[in-house]
């Protein structure tokens, strides 16, 4: 594994690069988390057994890459993506894995990146989730603070310090919504999503699974997973899910 820096448009990302065969997996985190979490960690190690590439790193203002957290839109981060992509798996076969709302960047990147991307693994993907998750949901009270001051210091759930949620990042999102309209991806698409997490709900996957109307689409609904899915036996299933995918393309060639 090679650890190197890559920049995009003057944003130093973080960027842990495992060669191996193709196709090359790709770990594309979620909202605030990095790419040392639990699930990226089990990835890159199922990834050095088998033998396969693999591609971690952090967005900006996540983890060990440069900038604010709270200077961060959908749109940057997902330049941060195809950025690191172009430099460090610039041909080839591409796996991509997302959580929470690296799933909705993956869904993002597989319209851009088309045939390259031969097979997405979502885990708990978090759609439009500015709009449909926070906007949406938010009392007026906290939708004038945004209005009004800019941002919103949301209290979480997986760490000490509140989340800062901006004007910026909930204008930007609605500039990527989906869920109004057909997903251009032909890809095959697993996901797994917990029946008991609590940030997004797995309604919102049978929602998805609507509109990916040109890809073989399979959702496996965790009985009381939680939205991280990261215990054992959650690992155990996102690995053979990994497994079988890389399998198939094998087959297809």
């Amino acid at each position: 594994m090679t650890r190197a820096t890559v920049t995009v448009n003057a944003r130093d990302l973080a960027v842990e690069h495992r060669p191996g065969k193709a196709p090359t997996l790709v770990w594309l985190g979620g909202f605030r988390s990095d790419m040392t979490a639990t699930k990226a960690s089990v990835i890159d190690a199922w990834a050095e057994s088998a033998g396969q590439a693999c591609l971690r790193f952090d967005y900006s203002g996540h983890g060990a890459s440069s900038g604010q957290f709270s200077d961060g839109t959908l749109t940057r981060w997902i330049e941060d993506a195809l950025g690191v992509i172009a430099a460090k798996a610039p041909e080839g076969p591409l796996v991509l894995v997302g959580s929470s709302m690296g799933g909705f960047i993956a869904l993002l990147i597989a319209e851009r990146l088309k045939a390259r991307v031969r097979h997405l693994v979502l885990i708990a993907p978090a759609v439009d989730f500015t709009e449909r998750l926070m906007w949406q949901s938010f009392p007026e009270d906290v939708r004038q603070t945004i209005l009004t001051i800019g941002v919103w210091m949301r209290p979480s759930a997986y760490a000490p310090e509140p989340t800062p949620i901006t004007r910026a990042l909930i204008e930007d999102g609605r500039t990527h919504g989906v869920l109004h309209r057909s997903l251009d991806v032909t890809c095959p698409v697993d996901i797994l999503h917990g029946t008991a997490d609590p940030d997004v709900p797995w309604q919102l996957s049978v929602e998805l699974m609507g509109i990916l109307t040109g890809a073989r689409v399979a959702l496996t609904l965790v009985r009381d997973g939680d939205h991280r899915l990261s215990n054992p036996d959650d690992l155990a299933l996102l690995t053979r899910t990994l497994a079988a995918a890389v399998d198939r393309i094998g087959l297809d060639g």
